[in-house]
Formats: structure tokens, sequence, C-alpha cells
């Protein structure tokens, strides 16, 4: 059997504390990275996860608040993680944000709010990771995008828009750093299940995004995170400047989920 060996590995994974990032830094810490876990807000969750991490699976971790859309925290992020880890291999850029507005009432600050953590934190990230990669000639950077980086849905102009800009940045990333041996990739989650949306899925009705999705199901996260530790691994070192949708040909068909925001009154 093939496994995938991260040992000696340090990675960085924004939005870390929940969700598919929660999962992705337990996956990566079972392979044997070190994993440093970026968070805003979820400080309990994330120091429980980074404990965690260091109990299970014999890895270093640590836990670290900053807030990626502001340069200052995120140049203050990686000061931290140089004292703790004194190099980073893998970023991971998975933090985002997102919000239902009729694109008519959309207010500037909401557009900004979006783009600042979904576009520009990925780019102030990877431009940090980036510059201390290219000391070491080496490393990998996977942003985490959506399945909307492609398929238009109402109410959600400004993350879509984000995503999608996230998608050709990921394309260029990779580009200008191949030739310092960094990849970067691009990983379009579909509808997948986690703690934070498992209410809101039920409330909707799990049974239209069976009927929807062709692969008949929602995805969950250990379809996911398997998935970017594989990407983050010497076995894909010839992938980069590409997209991998992980969304049981979600994209495929067309999406009928539609909040159809009113116009505000």
């Amino acid at each position: 059997m093939v496994e995938i060996n991260l040992k000696g590995k340090k990675a960085l994974v924004t939005g870390g504390a929940q969700g598919i990032g929660a999962e992705i830094c337990k996956t990566l810490a079972s392979c044997g990275a070190d994993v440093f876990i970026n968070y805003r807000s979820s400080k309990e969750k994330a120091e429980r996860l980074a404990e965690e991490l260091k109990t299970v699976y014999g890895v270093n971790a640590w836990a670290i608040r900053a807030d990626i859309s502001k340069s200052d925290e995120v140049k203050e992020m990686f000061g931290q993680l140089d004292a703790c880890m004194g190099t980073i291999n893998i970023l991971i850029n998975n933090a985002g944000v997102e919000s239902c507005h009729h694109v008519l009432d959309l207010e500037e600050s909401e557009w900004d709010k979006i783009f600042n953590t979904d576009l520009k934190g990925a780019f102030l990230c990877s431009q940090e990771a980036g510059r201390r990669m290219v000391e070491n000639n080496s490393g990998v950077i996977i942003n985490i995008s959506s399945i909307h980086d492609t398929v238009p849905r109402k109410g959600l102009t400004h993350y879509c828009s984000a995503k999608g800009g996230l998608k050709m940045f990921s394309k260029c990333l990779a580009l200008e750093l191949a030739e310092n041996n960094i990849r970067v990739i691009s990983v379009s989650p579909g509808a997948i299940e986690t703690e934070m949306n498992k209410e809101e899925i039920a409330a909707f009705g799990v049974e239209k995004f069976n009927h929807w999705i062709p692969a008949g199901r929602i995805g969950n996260v250990n379809e996911v995170a398997p998935v970017i530790a594989f990407l983050c691994s010497d076995m894909a070192s010839y992938i980069t400047g590409t997209e991998l949708y992980i969304d049981g040909a979600y994209l495929l068909s067309t999406i009928q989920y539609d909040p159809r925001p009113q116009r505000n009154k």
C-alpha cells in the first residue's frame, strides 16, 4: 500500500479551526506534517484542535489568530510561524466567507469583505509563503475555491466573482513560481457537509441535493482532505497550475438551488 508521507513538512492552514480546514489539518498531521492552524474568531476550537494533533499524531501544532485580509496581521502571523516552524513547505489557503444579497442591494462594504478574505487574503498569504518557499526552492500552495468559481449563482455575485478570481490567481501564481519548484493548485469543492452547515442543509432539504447531484449525495470533509494531502506530497510532483473539482459531478448538472434574494423595498 502506498502511503502519503509528509514527515518533516511544515504546513499552514488558514481558516483551519473548523469545517474542511480542520479536517485538512488532521489529515496533514496524520501524514506526519507539523501544522500551523490559523483562525480569526474560533480560538477555542483552534487550540483544542492543536492539542488533538499533538496528542493523536505526535506532531507539532500551533494555533494562531490573524485576519488574513489585513496585511499587517498576515506579516505578524508569518513572523510567528518563522519562530515556531523555521520554514514553510505547504500553504493551504482555506479561509473564506460568503453572504447572500441581490446584486442591486449589494453594499460596497460587503463586496469588499468577501473579496478581502476570499481573494486578497489568499494573495497576501501566498506572497509571504512564496518568498520563503523560493529560498528553499520548493513548496506547495493549494487554494480552496468552490464550484462557484465556474458556476454562477443568484445572490452570490461577490462570492462567485472572488472565487473566479482565485482560480485565475492560482494559474498565474503557478506560472510565475514553477521555475522555483513551487506547485500551485486550485481545489474546488461542491456541496460538502460540515458541522457548520449541517443544520442549514437539513432545513433546506438533503433530498434536494441528493436529487440534483449526479453522484446522488452530498460530499463530506473526509472526501476532500485526503486529496489535499496527496496533492501536497511528492506523489503529485508534476501537478501544478490546474484545478480539481471535488463535487460528485455537480458541476456537470444545472445548479438548481437558488435563494432568489428579493430586492429591498
